[in-house]
């Protein structure tokens, strides 16, 4: 079969980012039955030799520069959300929109050249038209839904432009509503998107193609290492993780050195912002930036903790965490999409979405082996079964296989 992705953001390489990864390692799945062509966009950073390696993995890799981000002041602002309420479209799904790929899509479209196009990305879903449904298996992967996000991030306060998102939330539950209508079929990565995609389109094929772990990469640890070392993990320039962080070094650890006072905090992740970059003057918290190896430091961790207020979709980071061997404590939004707790399942991560919980439940791992080494070797297996890339690639496959 012949698939065509389009891809606004560079997937390669696919530690650059959680979009990344999940687009990288499903497509690079595919490619083992199927021809795949990727279109994208290059933004500055991405290097010739990083080019030349996503195009090792595809049939075909056509690449256009990326836009400029917006910019400008109050008035420039307006006039896109005065654009966003008469065409019914985000500013930031716009300004990423290109003529030029719109007209190369077209032109493959008209000529038959491919069985199945895939919209990696809500963002993507611009370049579609409603009318290729009937001729085409048009497929949307959905990495967590813009509505579910903006209103969760009303509901929790963690809204960096509130008033912007109180006037975008009815026009993102539209627009959502609107694109994902044009699809022959829509892909999600947990059941609360699923609910929220067959809500908003109930005659839809809505399939559940989870986000998985590279277990060569991601490899189970030899030991406990013991002590009081936590770890938090992501791209530390997005405004959910630099959150994360924040209540990570600013709530959370100052209550455990209460009791243990050599309680020490790893962030591991790329580009992080100023805010987390302050959080290394306190000698007991160690901001990396981008590593070579992101299962080394999970090695060295005594727990893992994802802290996250908001951000929906099945977050890698955990799924990471988990592979790795390292005790999880998360949110409800850290641990979105895992069946880690409740009646009748094996311990596999600890709940807390409250200060208190996350220090109790940091603090019972600190005072027992047993419990660390239950959630590790639980965790791991639960992976193992459920949260490959193979296996999410595999579900995607037939999705993109379905005729009509």
């Amino acid at each position: 079969m012949k698939i065509l992705a389009i891809c606004s953001t560079f997937p390669y390489p696919p530690t650059r980012g959680g979009t990344h990864n999940r687009t990288f390692n499903l497509l690079k799945n595919l490619t083992q039955n199927h021809q795949v062509t990727i279109i994208t966009q290059r933004p500055p950073e991405v290097t010739d030799s990083e080019v030349e390696g996503l195009r090792q993995w595809v049939a075909e890799l056509v690449v256009f520069p990326r836009p400029k981000e917006a910019t400008g002041g109050i008035i420039a602002k307006l006039k896109r959300t005065i654009e966003f309420l008469q065409k019914g479209t985000p500013p930031n799904v716009l300004y990423l929109y290109d003529t030029k790929i719109q007209q190369w899509i077209d032109e493959a479209v008209a000529a038959g050249k491919f069985d199945a196009i895939t919209c990696e990305h809500s963002v993507n879903e611009v370049y579609i038209r409603p009318e290729w449904k009937k001729q085409i298996n048009t497929v949307i992967n959905i990495h967590s839904s813009v509505y579910r996000t903006c209103k969760n991030q009303l509901e929790t306060g963690t809204s960096d432009n509130a008033l912007r998102d109180r006037l975008y939330l009815p026009l993102l539950k539209r627009y959502e509503q609107n694109s994902v209508r044009k699809f022959s079929s829509i892909v999600v990565t947990t059941d609360e998107d699923w609910q929220q995609m067959q809500e908003f389109s109930p005659n839809s094929d809505v399939t559940i193609s989870p986000n998985g772990v590279d277990l060569a990469e991601f490899t189970y640890r030899k030991a406990d290492p013991g002590g009081h070392h936590l770890i938090f993990c992501g791209g530390l320039d997005y405004f959910v993780n630099i959150n994360g962080a924040c209540v990570l070094g600013r709530e959370i650890l100052p209550r455990l050195q209460e009791k243990y006072p050599d309680t020490t905090v790893t962030l591991v992740g790329s580009k992080p912002a100023p805010e987390v970059l302050a959080l290394a003057e306190n000698p007991a918290i160690t901001v990396t930036g981008r590593v070579p190896s992101m299962t080394e430091y999970l090695h060295r961790a005594t727990v893992c903790v994802v802290p996250l207020l908001s951000g929906f979709g099945m977050k890698i980071k955990t799924l990471e965490a988990m592979a790795a061997g390292v005790p999880v404590v998360g949110s409800d939004r850290g641990l979105e999409g895992l069946n880690v707790d409740g009646e009748g399942v094996p311990l596999r991560g600890i709940r807390a979405n409250s200060i208190p919980e996350y220090v109790e439940a940091v603090t019972r791992l600190f005072e027992d082996a047993k419990l660390r080494e239950e959630l590790s070797k639980n965790a791991r297996s639960f992976i193992e079964e459920n949260y490959t890339w193979e296996g999410a690639a595999k579900i995607y496959e037939m999705v993109l296989e379905r005729k009509g």
